[in-house]
């Protein structure tokens, strides 16, 4: 007799209050025990809301309307209230501040079996080997407002596994994790699917991390209708074409051997890691001469993003004109966090940036990336003296000359978020400029054009998907026009094709003379894009310099990190050394005519 489904979805849609249309829409499938599912689809397309849908919070605590059935462990979702649903399934959200409500580490991880009544001695023993298993059980007493994003992604997951539920949901698990802290979630993860009592449905972008783990693939379209539902590797190999059309991220390696196949290398079947990458490229007799590490660099998609307009112009204000030479210097600048008393979490950072750069700045989560990165933009105040940009202390200045001279995009977009509406959130930074009512509306609409949000002008800001949360974020930044803009994880919830726009936006931009500032774990953005490369560990700034001389040298490593997945690909190959230092998709060889 076969095991029933743990979860069960009849022809289910949902709409989201003030939306136009539901997403997903008429989706239908089953997860039964052992079985570890990946939801993928372009950004929109309901892949977030359908998490939601799986342990009642849609239509519970989320304004919307669902039609259809969701059944878990036999229990209709909507005969039955969250608290009783999450005794079956646990839930990791794309946000982790979402969820975070107690004032320690240890406590967060009690809190929700505590409230399911279980026994004290069994808490304690269910939160010891959460936390020891993400890697938090040493800072167990700590507040959570001091973990950096990342730790609180992973107690964000402690919290999930203390629940001991059957079925456990994460929603971009790895979105704010360095290397090093993806491949602890993924061990923790792997172990979990060795238990055929549970099952795992995972909503990721990152599939060069999820790969292995995956046994099965759900794609949604643009419009949230199921597409693709089949076993993972034998689905992204073969249907790999059709997954790109879609938007939907493939794994780097895949996306590497697609562009060599259309060059003319016969590669197939498509690998899907670093390794397979590898070995395919050595098992060829010969390989076409790699393009110059200095070749332009453009969209890594092998698809356009669909309806894209022509990008607006975006021309710094006339009265603060980017001067030649530095346009940001630090000085012996440290932060701390939490004002005065807090821990000092950037030490003593000397750092210059120069007009027309596109500055990554790299390391381990907790290494001080995003609070440098606050500092530079005035976001957090540092030490008087310690931080100029374009003649200005910015924590200093006031708001308007301050966005008059560098544009900021948090990591979390809902920080930023102040308007009623996604519209009037692009007018606002214009408004502060004092342009005219003529003016403000025209350039909101090119920005609301340009970012596919021009259905959902009206909308909410807090009511998009994340996805489309980051894109408005991005968009509040350039639409000003200011010459240095500041990032952090700025590709984050984006589908492939809106990465890649957003990306070849930036450094459109950056040509035109824009200064770019990035903070990210994706090394294989920061190889195929930044011309300059800043490495931090423990709160010091490591070494700054040309990207390719850095991800080439043991900086990298040296910082905790991981070479970009293309980079792993190419620097161990025995058959072709003059492959090794290929790291950025722009060296691939193109098929005739240009890359696709």
């Amino acid at each position: 007799m076969s095991t029933p489904p743990i979860i069960e979805l009849d022809r289910v849609s949902i709409r989201h209050e003030g939306a136009a249309r539901p997403t997903p829409a008429g989706v239908s499938f089953e997860v039964a025990p052992g079985e570890v599912v990946l939801i993928l689809g372009p950004s929109g397309c309901g892949k977030s809301t359908l998490a939601l849908a799986l342990d009642g919070l849609v239509p519970h605590a989320v304004p919307a309307e669902l039609e259809g059935t969701v059944r878990v462990a036999g229990l209709d979702s909507r005969e039955h209230p969250v608290g009783v649903l999450s005794e079956h399934v646990a839930m990791v959200f794309q946000d982790p501040d979402a969820q975070i409500v107690t004032g320690t580490v240890l406590d967060e991880v009690c809190f929700a079996p505590e409230n399911q009544l279980v026994e004290a001695s069994e808490v304690l023993a269910r939160a010891e080997r959460a936390l020891k298993l993400v890697g938090l059980w040493d800072r167990r007493a700590e507040n959570p407002d001091t973990l950096s994003g990342g730790g609180r992604q992973r107690l964000a997951i402690a919290c999930a596994l203390a629940m001991a539920a059957p079925v456990l949901v994460l929603d971009e698990p790895t979105a704010n994790l360095d290397p090093a802290g993806i491949d602890e979630v993924y061990a923790v993860l792997r172990e979990l699917a060795d238990d055929d009592d549970h099952a795992i449905v995972l909503v990721e972008h990152n599939l060069d991390a999820a790969v292995d783990l995956v046994d099965r693939v759900i794609v949604l379209d643009a419009a949230g209708r199921l597409v693709i539902d089949g076993p993972a590797r034998q689905t992204l190999q073969a249907r790999a074409d059709e997954l790109a059309a879609l938007g939907v991220w493939l794994p780097v390696s895949t996306l590497a051997a697609m562009r060599l196949r259309d060059a003319g290398v016969p590669i197939g079947p498509l690998p899907l890691t670093p390794a397979d990458l590898a070995a395919a490229l050595d098992a060829l007799p010969s390989l076409p001469a790699p393009l110059s590490a200095s070749s332009p660099v453009r969209s890594t998609a092998l698809t356009p993003a669909p309806s894209l307009t022509p990008a607006p112009s975006l021309a710094p204000p006339s009265a603060i004109q980017e001067r030649s030479g530095t346009v940001i210097v630090a000085h012996g600048l440290s932060v701390r966090r939490g004002g005065r008393r807090g821990p000092v979490v950037v030490h003593d950072v000397d750092l210059e940036v120069a007009a027309g750069e596109f500055l990554a700045i790299v390391g381990t989560n907790g290494a001080g990336k995003t609070s440098l990165l606050q500092a530079l933009a005035g976001v957090v105040q540092a030490p008087r003296g310690t931080v100029d940009v374009l003649g200005v202390d910015p924590a200093r200045a006031d708001v308007r000359e301050r966005a008059r001279r560098i544009g900021f995009v948090f990591q979390n977009p809902e920080h930023q978020f102040i308007a009623g509406s996604v519209r009037d959130e692009l007018e606002q930074g214009l408004r502060l400029q004092g342009l005219d009512d003529a003016e403000v509306t025209a350039s909101a609409d090119r920005m609301l054009r340009r970012f596919g949000l021009d259905e959902l002008a009206e909308q909410h800001p807090f009511l998009l998907s994340g996805g489309q949360k980051r894109r408005l974020s991005v968009g509040t930044a350039l639409v000003a026009g200011a010459p240095v803009l500041a990032l952090d994880e700025p590709t984050f919830g984006q589908d492939r094709a809106r990465a890649a726009e957003l990306l070849d936006m930036l450094r459109s931009l950056n040509d035109e003379g824009t200064t770019v500032l990035v903070v990210t774990h994706d090394l294989q953005l920061v190889a195929d894009y930044a011309t300059r490369l800043a490495v931090m560990r423990g709160g010091r700034l490591l070494g700054v310099g040309p990207t390719a001389e850095l991800l080439a040298g043991p900086l990298i490593e040296q910082a905790g990190l991981r070479h970009p997945p293309l980079a792993r690909a190419t620097r161990g190959l025995e058959h072709h050394p003059e492959w090794h230092t290929v790291t950025r998709m722009s060296q691939l060889p193109v098929a005739a005519g240009g890359a696709r």
